[in-house]
Formats: structure tokens, sequence, C-alpha cells
């Protein structure tokens, strides 16, 4: 089995409501192959082969999607300590390179989106700050080559 993965209730929410979504757009999928299947000829039929390509196509997200809600750990974001940076809490930290300030929220690897600042507590940013306070300096070894940062702020999410 699996190990389980952190998810905050509103990222394992959003996991629940796409697979709903995908599961009834399946439901209309069948259908029409359903219906294509009737018309004969399935090798010159482009309804029913389009049909069968877009079935397995959405039975395949289907069904990675049911594996992420399987093995999630769901984590109310708003009890999270923040005393440390901790799966749940937002993180301020200063970039002593640049003296920029960036926050993120420290979350699952099926969250992370850097658009709304999510970040995975797998990335390098992510694991180099896991764990550390207040006034701690931390070295994260990125893609683009060690950063050095200061956590200047932890808090709780407002979201769950």
């Amino acid at each position: 089995m699996l190990d389980p993965v952190p998810i905050s209730t509103t990222g394992f929410n959003k996991l629940k409501e796409e697979l709903d979504r995908l599961e009834k757009e399946l439901t209309v999928v069948l259908r029409d192959v359903a219906a294509a299947r009737e018309l004969g000829d399935l090798k010159e039929n482009g309804a029913y082969i389009y049909g069968r390509e877009r079935q397995g196509f959405l039975q395949g997200q289907i069904n990675e999607l049911k594996g992420k809600i399987n093995r999630s750990d769901i984590v109310d974001c708003t009890q999270a300590p923040t005393d440390h940076a901790a799966f749940g809490t937002v993180v301020t930290l200063l970039d002593l390179d640049t003296n920029a300030k960036v926050t993120y929220q420290l979350l699952g690897p099926d969250e992370a989106d850097l658009d709304t600042r999510g970040l995975s507590i797998h990335s390098p940013v992510g694991q180099a700050i896991l764990g550390h306070a207040v006034g701690d300096t931390v070295t994260a070894a990125t893609p683009r080559g060690d950063r050095r940062l200061e956590v200047v702020g932890i808090a709780r999410s407002e979201f769950e």
C-alpha cells in the first residue's frame, strides 16, 4: 500500500468535485459510444472511434483521482501549529540574497500551485523550511541554485 499523502480539506473537496464532474462526463460519453455503435461499421465510424478514445482518457483520469483520494490524509489547515513551519501553515520568507519577501502555504504535492502560492512540502524550498521557526535561516537547494531564506512569519490558513 502507498504511503498516505497529506492534503488540505479544501484540496480534498476539489479532488472529489473533479471526480464527480469526470464521472458525469464519462456517463455521457458512454451513452454517445453506445449510440455510435448502433450506426454500424465501427472501423469507419468517427463518432465511435473518438468516443472510445475519450472514454479511455476519462477513465484514466478517474482512476488517477480515485488513487489520490484513497491515499489522502486530510488535514484541517486552520488548526495547524504556528510555532514552526508545518503542513498547512502560511509562511512568509525573506530571500536574503534579493531582499524580496514571499508568502506560501505549505501543502501537499497534489495542491502545489505557485500561482496561488501553494508550495509543496516536497519541493526544495518546502523541505528546507519545514519544521523551522520565525527567525531561522535556511538554505534551499533549488534548480536555479542555492537560496538563503529567513522565516519571518508563520500563520494559520483561513481555509481548511
